[in-house]
């Protein structure tokens, strides 16, 4: 049996990938692998593309950790983490970051195509060090100018598939682009005290939660445009415009709730909607897609 030290150590380890993070990365990016070809994808490019998108975000996230310890140690969503804690020197944590990034453009470049790890380095590099070093305490307007780099999970799955970029893979892209900012500005409303605590400038604490509010019903609506997008350009079909539509109203009454009932808790459950919606709704692109093609 494993001693109980090995086995925290590996939990340490897997910590510092944000799995939860990183599994909805990558059903997005499979959504846009499968999205890409009419039928069963080729399985050799399918399978390395998933494991090199997924050793570059768990690098990208492992540095992430790294940079942000001593905020992490002042704030209670993130305290326990392995750094703050101990648990983990701060060398284990960039040998680990550096062998997963390695690893994952190599499989990425020799066995999937040159292109996706281009692309998929340049999004590792721009969340792991333009946002996290630079924009993240620089603007409030970080997490939009950052979600740049974190909606790409579909198109690099789309291009692991066909080694180009196309405008479906760019709207995918785009649709996880306007969702990010009334996603996470959801979760800094509730946690703005301890973003305030760290002098990390996001909307509501430099603009107030009134403000925040107000751009996050805004966002929503842009988003409910914008996902109309992929069936008028007939990318889609009805099964993803009646769940698209059932989903961007459900954001948008949110948002809503969060102008009248301007508390935590209520903030939370936008949040918490919000990952529902963006996996229902790469669902529901999947579900039309192989209907399609069914049928």
């Amino acid at each position: 049996m494993p001693s109980k030290s090995s086995t925290l150590s590996w939990k340490n380890y897997l910590t510092l990938c944000k799995p939860n993070v990183v599994a909805e990365m990558l059903f997005t990016a499979i959504v846009g692998m499968l999205l890409a070809v009419p039928g069963t994808p080729p399985l050799e490019p399918f399978f390395y593309g998933i494991l090199g998108i997924a050793f570059a975000a768990s690098s990208a996230a492992a540095i992430n950790h790294f940079i942000d310890r001593k905020a992490d140690a002042q704030m209670s969503r993130t305290e326990k983490r392995p750094l703050p804690m101990g648990d983990l020197k701060t060398v284990n944590v960039i040998v680990f970051a550096m062998i997963l990034g390695v690893s994952g453009m190599l499989i990425l470049a020799l066995l999937v195509n040159t292109l996706t790890a281009i692309l998929t380095f340049l999004s590792l590099f721009g969340y792991a060090i333009i946002y996290t070093i630079y924009l993240k305490r620089a603007t409030p307007q970080n997490i939009v100018i950052g979600g740049l780099f974190g909606a790409t999970p579909p198109l690099l799955g789309w291009c692991a598939m066909t080694g180009d970029v196309h405008p479906s893979a760019l709207l995918l892209a785009l649709i996880i682009f306007v969702w990010t900012p009334p996603h996470f500005w959801a979760l800094a409303i509730a946690r703005r005290e301890e973003y305030a605590k760290v002098n990390i400038p996001m909307l509501p604490v430099t603009h107030g939660p009134a403000f925040t509010r107000l751009q996050i019903l805004l966002y929503t609506i842009l988003l409910f445009c914008v996902t109309l997008l992929p069936y008028l350009t007939r990318m889609s079909g009805l099964i993803y415009l009646f769940s698209a539509v059932f989903l961007d109203i459900g954001f948008i009454y949110y948002a809503v709730l969060m102008m009248r009932n301007k508390d935590n808790k209520t903030a939370m459950k936008t949040f918490v909607y919000s990952i529902v919606y963006i996996t229902l709704l790469f669902a529901a692109l999947l579900t039309d897609h192989y209907l399609k093609y069914n049928l």
